[in-house]
């Protein structure tokens, strides 16, 4: 029995110890207000806040309701971007407030959440286990995001508690792992002023609040205004708004306006869409309707009145403003919201059910709002990607942005890696036709808007982020689908493309769109052949001009001319120049 027992501490001493280790493997922290460069996402004034996880700059404090001010210290909507390779990561906060709240968690109060795109730019979930202590840590085991692309750095995101404020928060990953943080988006936000609801309770974790499902689903800046208890159309909180140029504003504060009078809840509808219109004449403003909590099936009749009533005080100020003339306003209903007897904790406040139903609704309606449609295909939504390993996709398209402000594109070529590395700016990390571009295409003002690897419904994202706003295009071609080939139909590449044009020519109604056929690749001529006539169908039905230049890249039997490529897709040097000088004639005025 001693030996028995011996061995038996032995073996308890030995895994202890193992784990004893592996608990102080040594780690790299990476604290995200020491980075060189703004990296958290969310606030608007981030150069102005007093703490480094506000969401108010603190010169507004004189002038703010003080619960306004007291909850601003929440990091409600806030969120950093990075890059890393690491397979497990450990993430150690200190939050000044209590854990939980009697009808919220602790890991929704006071927790965080982590996802990461995978390679096609689908969202995934790291789950984590977490201790909640003086310091609180969050540990992510085991990742493999992409067996397909082992090794790779992606891109996560980390959303930061609901409910409480950080006091500091570090980010570890093993001695050896890749880590960098990631810059600021370039794009304008959805700018969300709301009440409990907006804020986020009650999510069971941050990434479940709907403002958070929104950011993700839209993938573009979200910064969230939202106030317990505090949500009122206060002017101090308004006229804050009105100093952030934003995509969308939105209204959503009917869930704490029961208490106000008919005429105090339509005066300062008006004079929050005034404020907003007098500074920002073109940016929507989207009005909510108080969500219900589904009052034909909540056996409170008080509650049911009070919210019904509401909406009608909304639904009549809404009516005056758009007879009056205001343009760009939009009215969300609850009827759209669609909460039923599961969607909420309490009969107000949203459960996760509750938050993706919110969440399911607004994008619904922002979609229309700024003209962002998706369809039933994968190739009509709109994603990103992580596929090429020669560059940065996210940089990118960041550099794009910064081009188009400072040099307009005359011409912009949209498409793949065949765009991408043939030459021309902003400058890929490969150039195959540098010789022939530099002396064809480049005089004629073209930007090269290519990327490696890109699919139709990431060139579609990358119009709907704003690559080609802000200036005035003489010619827009589009070259892209050749990568959708191997795991698409026809039918699917075509109704990409169909969204893909109808986009292009909103954003440039009076540029010429020229739509290109796919280029011939090895093995696949046939096919192509077949869809081309399909895309020149696509393009007499949309109004744009189709073009087909790879078919001088055939052989008299109908293959591709393997002289003129390098890998039975790519064109070499000489193949480059034979598709030169067949573009130039539709590309000069």
């Amino acid at each position: 029995m001693k030996r028995v027992f011996v061995v038996v501490l032995l073996i308890l001493c030995l895994f202890n110890k193992t784990s004893f280790s592996q608990n102080l493997a040594p780690y790299k922290w990476y604290n995200p207000v020491k980075a060189d460069f703004p990296v958290i996402e969310g606030q608007a004034w981030s150069k102005e806040t007093a703490g480094s996880y506000d969401r108010l700059p603190a010169r507004a404090q004189k002038g703010l309701n003080p619960n306004v001010w007291n909850i601003s210290h929440s990091s409600a909507g806030l969120y950093i971007k990075f890059k890393t390779d690491a397979q497990n990561l450990v993430i150690r906060y200190k939050v000044n407030g209590e854990f939980a709240m009697s009808h919220m968690p602790a890991t929704g109060v006071s927790g965080l959440d982590l996802y990461v795109l995978d390679p096609n730019g689908q969202w995934c979930l790291a789950p984590g286990s977490f201790s909640f202590k003086d310091t609180i840590t969050y540990r992510f085991s085991n990742i493999k995001v992409s067996a397909d692309f082992a090794g790779r750095s992606y891109e996560y995101r980390l959303f930061l508690p609901l409910y409480n404020s950080l006091s500091w928060l570090e980010i570890g990953v093993p001695l050896g792992s890749a880590f960098n943080f990631m810059p600021l988006s370039k794009e304008k936000p959805v700018l969300v002023y709301g009440t409990s609801i907006a804020q986020g309770a009650c999510a069971s974790r941050p990434g479940l609040a709907w403002t958070s499902i929104l950011q993700r689903a839209l993938d573009r800046p979200l910064i969230n205004l939202g106030f317990s208890g505090s949500g009122l159309l206060e002017k101090s909180v308004i006229d804050l708004m009105a100093e952030v140029d934003a995509k969308v504003y939105v209204l959503d504060c009917m869930p704490n306006m029961i208490s106000f009078s008919d005429q105090e809840i339509e005066a300062r509808l008006s004079a929050a869409i005034q404020t907003l219109k007098q500074k920002h004449p073109l940016v929507p403003i989207l009005l909510v309707e108080h969500s219900g909590g589904n009052a034909g099936g909540l056996l409170d009749t008080g509650r049911n009145a009070g919210y019904g009533h509401v909406n009608k005080v909304l639904d009549l100020a809404y009516s005056k403003l758009i007879a009056a003339g205001t343009k760009g306003i939009y009215l969300l209903t609850g009827k759209e919201i669609g909460f039923g007897i599961n969607s909420t904790v309490d009969g107000l406040h949203p459960n996760d059910i509750g938050m993706e139903q919110y969440a399911a609704a607004y994008e619904k309606a922002i979609r229309v709002i700024i003209n962002e449609p998706i369809g039933r295909y994968s190739t009509t939504r709109p994603a990103v990607q992580s596929r090429d390993g020669y560059y940065d996709w996210r940089n990118r398209h960041n550099e794009i942005l910064t081009l188009i402000k400072t040099s307009s594109p005359t011409i912009v070529f949209l498409g793949n890696s065949i765009l991408n590395y043939w030459g021309g700016e902003p400058k890929a990390p490969l150039a195959r036709g540098a010789d022939s571009w530099d002396k064809y295409i480049e005089p004629l003002g073209v930007k090269n808007f290519g990327f490696g690897w890109d699919q139709v419904e990431n060139v579609l994202w990358r119009v709907y982020h704003e690559e080609i706003e802000g200036f005035k295009a003489d010619k827009v071609m589009i070259m892209i689908g050749t990568n959708n080939l191997s795991a698409y139909s026809d039918q699917e590449i075509s109704e990409g493309l169909k969204m893909l044009v109808l986009a292009v020519k909103e954003r440039q109604p009076t540029a010429e769109v020229l739509l290109s056929g796919l280029l011939p690749r090895r093995a696949m001529e046939s096919r192509i052949k077949v869809l081309n006539k399909a895309i020149a169908k696509l393009a007499a039905q949309t109004q744009v001009r189709f073009i087909d230049p790879g078919k001088l890249l055939l052989n008299h039997k109908g293959k591709i001319d393997e002289s003129l490529f390098g890998d039975g897709l790519h064109p070499n040097e000489v193949g480059y120049q034979k598709l030169a000088v067949t573009l130039v004639p539709y590309l000069k005025k």
